[in-house]
């Protein structure tokens, strides 16, 4: 063997770092996440709530109708009126049992906010709330 040359085994130069199974786990991490994260529906609308002394926080998960004070029934942005809340409620409640909150301005007029109501639990809305503000 020549003086300015070694032999080289196998075992040495291989410096790299096997990388592959950390990126699997960071995929499945991300697939983990994405599955599980909770999204929070929001009506798309601001109303002007009451206060109320008694109220609670509620589950997550539920159906957010919202009332507008010119009296427009709105769910996910757009306006479905009295009628189409059954519809609705009765479509989200299939696959899983969820309340439903109301959101309803201070100036909606009383009979409003019960045909609302009505046809929430009439659709098989385990329990229909009212959002205020505390």
């Amino acid at each position: 063997m020549a003086l300015g040359k070694r032999k080289r085994n196998d075992d040495e130069g291989n410096d790299e770092i096997n990388i592959s199974p950390l990126i699997d786990v960071v995929f499945i991490l991300l697939i983990f996440f994405i599955v599980t994260t909770v999204f929070v529906e929001e009506t798309g609308v601001d109303v002007t709530k009451p206060q109320a002394s008694s109220a609670v926080d509620l589950e997550r998960n539920s159906v957010l109708i919202a009332i507008t004070d010119t009296g427009k029934v709105v769910y996910g942005g757009r306006e479905i009126g009295p009628a189409g809340v059954r519809a609705i409620v009765k479509r989200l409640n299939q696959a899983d049992e969820m309340p439903v909150i109301i959101q309803a301005d201070r100036t909606v007029p009383t009979s409003l906010l019960v045909r609302v109501i009505d046809e929430a639990k009439i659709g098989g809305a385990p329990s229909v709330n009212i959002s205020t503000d505390n």
